[in-house]
């Protein structure tokens, strides 16, 4: 930081981007990151300490040709830089896997296995609805007609009832909403 000296001459960025042979904008981020500073000025504004500002930009340089005079926004820069990569790596670590995978067959295309699915919610709705007529004449024998047929439609009705309750549990509002649609459109 500045040095407490009654002879501080104080100097305007333009001459110190001249002597240090920079733009002003070069001198302006070298201020920012806080390598040089400047103290207000009262009437003047902003002003460079000549003396102690020319001391700070040869330590600066002297630092960084020794490899240590790094300002804390460029270690910031190379540690997000450095965590990036290694995000990055790490990512393609797991595209490297999961490709590996889908060459092993580990993984199966969502097209095949949402019709495998279809086929087996069809035989198991069959299945299903089947249950009742086929329970009905294992007890027949030991029923009166009319109340085998009535526990039959009673039995059938529930069948249809969970399966229906079963199929809207397994869509969302859109994909039910969309299929009403079809059926009123194939009504027509």
């Amino acid at each position: 930081m500045p040095e407490e000296n009654s002879d501080n001459q104080f100097v305007r960025v333009e001459v110190i981007a001249h002597i240090f042979d920079l733009t002003v904008r070069r001198v302006q981020q070298l201020t920012q990151e806080g390598v040089i500073w400047t103290e207000e000025i009262p009437g003047e504004g902003r002003r460079y300490e000549f003396a102690s500002t020319i001391k700070a930009y040869i330590q600066y340089l002297s630092k960084k040709a020794y490899g240590k005079g790094k300002s804390e926004k460029e270690i910031e820069l190379h540690q997000q830089k450095l965590e990036a990569e290694i995000a990055l790596k790490e990512s393609q670590g797991e595209i490297h896997r999961i490709k590996a995978e889908i060459a092993a067959g580990k993984y199966i295309d969502i097209e095949e296995v949402a019709l495998d699915y279809r086929k087996f919610f069809v035989t198991f709705k069959r299945f299903a609805l089947g249950i009742p007529s086929r329970l009905v004449s294992i007890v027949s024998d030991s029923l009166d007609p009319l109340e085998a047929r009535r526990a039959e439609k009673e039995m059938s009705a529930e069948v249809k009832r969970m399966l229906h309750a079963f199929v809207v549990a397994g869509h969302t509002e859109e994909e039910s909403k969309e299929k009403k649609a079809v059926r009123r459109r194939a009504k027509s």
